[in-house]
């Protein structure tokens, strides 16, 4: 029977806990699991609330922090120091698992020891909401070359993971290391980055894998200059891991070039999709062309900086009135719907 490893690191959701370690412990049969709460210093009832579910069952540890550490420390600590287990799995206290999603997790990594994580879809669900309706039964699974996968996320600059959908083999893990924190922000891409420079990556088919609550706070959706820093961030992450793994990278230098054209074209974008919605006051144009700039030697001739150009001429009171009939806004459109069409239908 394989051995699952769950870190759930807690900072001030103690109430959500009691619904996240039931998704693990209750609704996963036939694996032998161990929890460990580490709580980070909760100003609130956190750490009560987490001592309590261990009073009740043998089957959860709990470390709670003096001071409070942060989130990457928290991390490593449980993936680094606590995991023994075959596999291990790190969860927000405020998500929670899909019934039977480690078991089919642990079923890929068990008959695919070339595999040295895998995922699957995961539910995005708004704070205070329902939970969605999950689909339980796995249509099968796919292992896809790690190098072709990671080419994949540099191509697109983009990650296809949100966390708690992911099982890593232990000792993949401890191999790789642990959370970066110089990428509080980023850590995550980063992270799945690495371990496929090292091993192949399983997807899940067919069935979803885990509930993501999104809070109302989230800033890629309400904070425009947060949406700058997230291309900041990502950058550093694509360039972290051509640092980190350059050896195991035989076409580093393509890569190179073809995340920091990608991270060029979606700044020029969101500049230029500024003007079609009328929000230059609030979306900071100047920087993300500077960006685009860091990014890219020559950025002027990407056809996004010729789409802001031709905005910036009509200008950008008028420029919401005409949007409909400016090719590259309607084409614009096109791409982000067939773009996300793609990205749910394949989960890479």
């Amino acid at each position: 029977m394989s051995t699952v490893s769950v870190v759930i690191p807690c900072y001030k959701y103690g109430h959500f806990l009691v619904d996240c370690v039931r998704s693990v412990l209750d609704e996963q049969e036939g694996l032998d699991v161990r929890v460990l709460i580490i709580d980070d210093a909760s100003p609130d009832d956190s750490a009560q609330a987490a001592h309590a579910l261990a009073a009740a069952d043998p089957r959860i540890e709990v470390r709670v922090h003096e001071r409070n550490q942060g989130h990457i420390a928290t991390y490593n600590e449980g993936l680094l120091e606590w995991a023994d287990g075959d596999y291990v799995v790190l969860l927000s206290a405020d998500d929670r698992l899909v019934p039977g999603a480690l078991v089919r997790a642990a079923a890929l990594l068990d008959a695919h020891p070339e595999a040295g994580f895998c995922y699957g879809r995961p539910l995005r669900f708004q704070h205070g909401g329902p939970l969605p309706a999950a689909r339980t039964r796995s249509s099968g699974s796919v292992v896809y070359p790690g190098q072709w996968w990671l080419e994949r996320r540099f191509r697109e600059a983009t990650g296809c993971i949100t966390s708690p959908e992911v099982m890593v083999r232990t000792s993949l893990q401890r191999k790789v290391g642990g959370y970066d924190p110089a990428l509080p922000h980023a850590g995550d891409i980063e992270m799945w980055m690495r371990l496929a420079a090292h091993a192949d990556v399983g997807y899940i088919q067919g069935a979803d894998q885990a509930f993501y609550r999104v809070h109302g706070n989230n800033m890629s959706t309400t904070d425009f200059g947060g949406q700058l820093d997230d291309l900041r961030q990502r950058r550093i992450a694509f360039d972290a891991v051509l640092d980190k793994c350059a050896d195991l990278l035989p076409r580093a230098d393509q890569l190179a070039d073809a995340v920091h054209t990608r991270l060029a074209r979606f700044a020029l974008r969101r500049a230029y999709r500024a003007y079609d919605r009328g929000r230059t006051a609030v979306v900071p144009v100047d920087e993300l062309v500077a960006f685009a700039g860091e990014c890219l030697p020559g950025y002027e001739k990407l056809p996004e900086y010729r789409a802001l150009r031709r905005r910036q001429r009509i200008g950008a009171r008028t420029m919401p009135y005409l949007q409909p009939l400016v090719l590259s806004a309607v084409a614009d459109r096109g791409r982000e719907w067939l773009w996300w069409q793609s990205w749910k239908r394949r989960g890479i």
